[in-house]
């Protein structure tokens, strides 16, 4: 399901839709994470595809970087030198889904460098506030779990670079 797509499903269903007048309590679900996985035919964010399908959770972190220096008279100090945005996503195995079958494909769980880097954007759908960038997926399991259970799989999505502001009613519906 692309992002236009998604939001036009919640706008039916929930009667959510981005307000910059939204103000409240978000939820997990409140958050979309999508990615470009045809670069000639999604030209847009709106066209690109979203991780939710049989998707337990895609949470995101901020890895800081640091080093510490010890001066005179001041002792240690540490200095933050960089921030790196993780998203993890887990869930069970849906073949036929846009978003597992292009990071379960052979190309991204064995690819490196460059091959296996996307564009992305992360952002609420409350209020369209968000983040964009490119992002190093990193399959960590393409077939988990125990007998008679449902196949789970896990990637984690690594910013490259510092993402830029996003914000869906600006960036893609003006």
């Amino acid at each position: 399901m692309t992002v236009a797509e998604t939001l036009a499903a919640l706008k039916s269903e929930k009667d959510i839709e981005p307000s910059a007048d939204y103000a409240g309590e978000e939820n997990t679900d409140d958050f979309i994470l999508a990615i470009q996985t045809d670069k000639t035919k999604q030209t847009k964010e709106s066209a690109w595809i979203v991780c939710a399908d049989h998707v337990k959770e895609h949470s995101g972190s901020l890895n800081a970087s640091t080093t510490d220096e010890a001066f005179i008279r001041t002792g240690t100090v540490t200095t933050k030198t960089g921030t790196q945005r993780t998203l993890a996503v887990n869930g069970n195995r849906c073949v036929g889904d846009a978003f597992q079958d292009f990071v379960l494909s052979h190309k991204i769980k064995y690819g490196t460098g460059k091959d296996v880097i996307v564009p992305y954007v992360y952002f609420s759908v409350r209020t369209g506030k968000g983040e964009t960038g490119n992002a190093s997926l990193v399959v960590t399991s393409d077939v988990g779990g125990s007998a008679n259970a449902p196949a789970t799989f896990a990637v984690d999505v690594k910013a490259v670079g510092i993402p830029k502001d996003f914000d869906y009613l600006t960036d893609v519906t003006a």
